[in-house]
């Protein structure tokens, strides 16, 4: 094993694997640390997002959206499929499958890319040294260096003193992935992103899911009529969402939880049978040598960078969830292309204004730039179109009407500002508005670009023409 490397990532989710993957590509002599145990006990890649987290819960979400389309659904289309039953156990074991089968992918590509995988936790030692404390048992720890280091380490789960995690009857988003069997009943603490995938997953199959958001206003960086829509729909599949719902206090006993809460009519209490903790997720900085290294972090605990990714530490950089910004994989993966490029003397760049941000309920929730609440607590000066997919020959073919494309514009200068939609794939069609914010198109420039008849992402087209009131559909 080498002792000295030109990069050192320390942690291989999205934002860390990718950047030792760049930075091999770049010549640079790269290695990576990560700690992750699987559940059998073997060293994995891919971080939370691809073994507790966005991997999974998209399974899970595809496999009861199945689910929930035969038992809803399919006799619309004269599908009649009698008494559809549901097996959790197998299809828990899918989603572990998928996992395994990805994360062995990371390690191929490390193999391929030549970036050498230190299995083992990392602290800062100052110097851009580093010990590793291997995580097989009779490994002994041992001493690296690094002309460059970046710091990868993701976040953890929230948690909150009313509501102790013991993964038994209280659960974070990681225990939620691996349940066997269905509850009953199942409290949601947070009605955010977390939340609401893992509460559609276990509605659909089947629990009565009742979700405490302390919140008084559902989805609050969403649009609004984008988040009013949302919310209805979702209410209508059963969710049941109590806004302005303070969890004060839970109880345990060997088969439910009692949960108390405040709202606006006092104190209040349930029993479910499981609880789940998705009040969102912290840097996670928890061994890392931080305070003894001198890293300096902000008030939240996230380490802190300049526009170069550099913390106060020469050489030293930092990315993903563990810095500002929002906590998404793909947001991490793009910084770790930019860190990489720019420690190879590269212009690593990575545009914030257009990072799109997906919630994987059914209609999906997509969005990107600004909302019309913030343009209107700006200058005000913008244009808007809807087109909704109650109109798209398409979605009538699927059978998937609910919901809408709003576009956004400037009402001097047409150019797209933000695009928001609700419906069927809208995490696939978030595509095209990412490339319109990327690219300064205007309105106009969607308004004139063909696209294909019967798809549902002629619902943007018809939006960018309804902007300039000249929508043909609606």
């Amino acid at each position: 094993m080498k002792k000295n490397y030109d990069v050192i990532v320390i942690g291989g989710g999205p934002g860390g694997y990718v950047a030792a993957i760049r930075c091999a590509q770049l010549g640079l002599d790269a290695a990576c640390v990560e700690s992750r145990l699987d559940d059998s006990g073997k060293p994995a890649l891919g971080g939370t997002c691809l073994n507790v987290g966005c991997i999974p819960s998209k399974a899970l979400l595809d496999s009861s959206h199945h689910y929930a389309f035969l038992k809803q659904k399919a006799a619309e289309h004269g599908i009649n499929t009698g008494g559809a039953s549901i097996d959790m156990r197998k299809m828990i074991s899918r989603k572990n499958t998928i996992v395994k089968t990805l994360t062995q992918g990371i390690a191929g590509l490390f193999k391929k890319n030549k970036v050498e995988w230190l299995q083992g936790h990392a602290r800062l030692l100052g110097d851009k040294q580093l010990e590793i404390k291997p995580t097989a048992d009779d490994g002994g720890a041992y001493k690296i260096k690094g002309k460059h280091i970046v710091i990868a380490t993701g976040s953890a789960p929230t948690a909150i003193p009313p509501a102790p995690v013991d993964q038994k009857l209280i659960l974070d988003s990681t225990g939620a992935l691996a349940l066997a069997e269905v509850p009953k009943t199942l409290g949601v603490i947070g009605a955010g992103v977390i939340g609401l995938e893992l509460g559609s997953v276990w509605s659909r199959v089947g629990s009565k899911v009742i979700m405490l958001e302390a919140m008084d206003e559902f989805l609050s960086p969403v649009d609004r009529q984008i988040a009013a829509e949302a919310e209805k729909v979702l209410r209508k599949q059963g969710l049941d969402i109590r806004l302005g719902a303070k969890v004060t206090g839970t109880g345990t006993n060997n088969h439910e939880v009692t949960v108390t809460y405040e709202d606006k009519d006092g104190a209040q209490s349930l029993k479910v049978d499981k609880l789940i903790v998705a009040v969102g997720r912290a840097p996670n900085t928890a061994g890392l040598g931080a305070a003894e290294a001198g890293l300096a972090l902000d008030p939240r605990g996230r380490v802190k960078i300049d526009a170069r990714y550099q913390t106060n530490l020469p050489g030293v950089y930092a990315i993903g969830d563990v810095v500002a910004g929002p906590m998404l994989a793909h947001k991490a993966a793009e910084e770790g292309v930019a860190v990489a490029e720019r420690i190879a003397g590269k212009a690593g760049r990575l545009n914030y204004d257009a990072i799109p941000w997906v919630i994987y309920t059914w209609p999906e929730i997509a969005w990107v730039g600004k909302t019309e609440q913030e343009l209107k607590s700006g200058d005000g000066r913008y244009k808007a179109g809807v087109f909704p997919f109650l109109a798209s020959g398409r979605a009538r073919a699927l059978g998937d009407t609910v919901g809408m494309v709003k576009v956004l514009s400037d009402a001097n200068t047409d150019r797209v500002l933000g695009i928001h939609i609700l419906g069927p794939s809208a995490s696939e069609l978030i595509a095209e508005a990412v490339l319109a914010l990327e690219f300064d198109a205007s309105a106009e420039d969607l308004a004139y670009t063909i696209h294909a008849h019967p798809t549902l992402a002629e619902a943007l087209h018809e939006a960018a023409l309804t902007v300039d009131k000249r929508g043909l559909h609606f």
